[in-house]
């Protein structure tokens, strides 16, 4: 994940920890609710990304390599930047199983040690919500890819709102948990633009909490509710998290 200057940032200190690291993706991904989310996260990065056979594509903020090694099984060449080693730990594991070949390297997002224009694709999922400076995220994103950018972000105008506020409440009065950020889809494309880059496709998700599908952990439920919601229009005014895919302005 991400770490400031001073490497004071919760986010640094959350993922170092051993014990986050090994239970993150049966956290955020397990049961038949973190399966949907899995699933609905690898179609949209493959419509994103698009042709994947031999493109050079950053993965920044991998974490424990989930993106990078769908990303690596299509034949892109891949590299997966994360600040927590024992998070690379786990990524590594996975690509020795899985016989994957990807490139794992310590390093911040908001410092990213490689030249202008150096992959075609880079990505951060879950990485602008926990950033200490979001802004220097995406203009580092820029500046490395060539092509596209993709990333996602809970929306300011959904429930993660509330989370979000409650979590940042919590946090202050020294509760161990994690005070992420929201943000509203206008800000994220004005800084996108400002680097030249301009917003090709957006996905969202929910509308209802994520934490409200997984207590009911019915896929039928998840899949019925946010359905109807949709078709009322509120996926698209509502839904979050949003994901996007950014591509770099020809200048004529």
């Amino acid at each position: 994940m991400n770490a400031d200057a001073s490497g004071k940032h919760y986010s640094y200190s959350v993922y170092a920890d051993r014990a986050t690291a090994e239970s993150f993706d049966r956290r955020r991904f397990g049961g038949p609710i973190g399966e949907l989310v899995a699933a609905t996260q690898a179609h949209v990065l493959a419509d994103f990304v698009g042709r994947v056979q031999g493109r050079a594509i950053l993965d920044a903020g991998t974490g424990t390599g989930r993106a990078a090694l769908l990303l690596a099984a299509g034949g892109a060449r891949v590299t997966g930047v994360d600040a927590s080693e024992e998070m690379l730990k786990i990524a590594r594991g996975r690509a020795a199983d899985q016989g994957a070949t990807v490139r794992f390297l310590a390093g911040d997002v908001h410092r990213l040690e490689f030249p202008d224009r150096s992959f075609d694709v880079a990505v951060a999922l879950r990485v602008l919500m926990h950033s200490p400076k979001w802004q220097l995220c995406i203009a580092e994103l820029c500046r490395v890819a060539d092509q596209l950018v993709i990333l996602d972000f809970p929306s300011r105008y959904s429930t993660a709102l509330v989370q979000s506020v409650a979590r940042r409440l919590l946090y202050a009065f020294g509760v161990n948990t994690e005070p992420y950020q929201v943000f509203s889809e206008a800000d994220v494309e004005k800084a996108l633009e400002r680097c030249g880059f301009r917003v090709r496709s957006v996905h969202r998700q929910f509308v209802l909490p994520i934490a409200l599908h997984k207590a009911f952990g019915s896929r039928r439920f998840t899949t019925a509710s946010e359905g109807f919601l949709d078709r009322l229009g509120l996926l698209k005014r509502l839904g979050s998290p949003v994901t996007l895919v950014a591509e770099r302005c020809v200048v004529s």
